[in-house]
């Protein structure tokens, strides 16, 4: 559990809401073989039926789109992320941001290759690719469609590959969307109605435990050497940089990947498979005062405890 920044009157470090294009500010790491990744930074997500993120001032609609795999011809894993240019931030942190994992439809199942990641995480170097496969930094994703043995994910620079479930890094001791965690924390979601009139094969829903077709609010926190995920409030997973390999550098990414080696077929496949995020901001978690350190130190206790049980 990590305290929230504006309860300990934290210090906003850098924030983007993409109301403008802000394009040469962010640096564009794509990578994966023959895929074809793209980031569209000033994107109206209206144009596809979404609905304004929950911390969007006004109603508006522009935000980042990430695709990933995009082509056929795509013969490994491929993904995108993107990080602002020239940041660096240190000491006590959190990155959040609004999140949207779209994938073509019908749900539950899912069209031609709708099983992606989306995330984001802290300590790359801003200007190397991290997707499924490789990470320069910490960071977090979970799949839309729950169509994956492993819907949600820690990658770090020491394991290129996903924690396992086993790891004591996630709090349901699972990684599938099918956990009774997962489940009563993200009920089944359908496509917005204007992205079916749009697209008529975006019918059905989202499973149960899954991300897509929904808002999410996400922080990632940086507490001395622990790292923590949170959607929505919960507490998803958190890792110690320390046991994690050696991290790219002091900045933030936001990414969206394939888990699997071939791309969508479906016409609709890189209109409908993406990754959106609007309010991205990161705020400097103060030192605390005593009271706040005291409660630290008990969450951080239950958290190893509960841990360790799941081991």
């Amino acid at each position: 559990m990590a305290l929230s920044p504006s309860a300990l009157n934290a210090q906003a470090l850098f924030s983007d809401n993409f109301d403008v294009n802000d394009t040469a500010n962010w640096n564009v790491n794509s990578g994966g073989g023959a895929s074809v990744n793209t980031a569209n930074i000033f994107f109206d997500y209206s144009s596809v039926g979404i609905p304004s993120a929950p911390h969007s001032t006004g109603g508006t609609t522009w935000g980042v789109k990430l695709n990933a795999n995009n082509t056929v011809a795509g013969q490994a894993l491929g993904g995108v992320s993107i990080s602002p240019t020239g940041q660096s931030f240190t000491g006590d942190y959190q990155l959040r941001f609004d999140m949207w994992a779209n994938f073509i439809g019908p749900g539950p199942a899912g069209g031609s290759g709708s099983t992606q990641i989306t995330g984001g995480g802290i300590g790359t170097s801003g200007t190397t690719a991290n997707y499924a496969g490789s990470a320069n930094g910490i960071w977090f994703a979970g799949t839309g469609d729950g169509n994956s043995s492993a819907d949600f994910r820690a990658y770090t620079p020491a394991a290129q590959g996903s924690q396992p479930a086993n790891s004591g890094v996630y709090v349901a001791g699972s990684v599938n969307n099918s956990a009774t965690f997962y489940t009563a924390l993200f009920p089944a979601h359908t496509a917005p109605a204007a992205q079916i009139t749009l697209y008529p094969s975006q019918t059905g829903s989202t499973l149960a435990g899954a991300l897509g077709w929904s808002w999410h609010d996400i922080t990632i926190t940086k507490v001395g050497n622990a790292v923590t995920w949170n959607i929505d409030g919960t507490l998803i997973a958190s890792l110690d940089i320390s046991t994690n390999g050696v991290l790219g550098g002091n900045n933030i990414l936001l990414v969206q990947s394939d888990i699997n080696t071939t791309a969508s077929t479906d016409a609709n496949g890189t209109a409908l498979n993406f990754g959106l995020f609007d309010n991205v901001v990161v705020t400097q978690i103060p030192e605390p005062a005593t009271g706040a350190l005291a409660v630290l130190g008990a969450s951080g206790w239950l958290l190893a405890r509960r841990h360790r049980r799941q081991a």
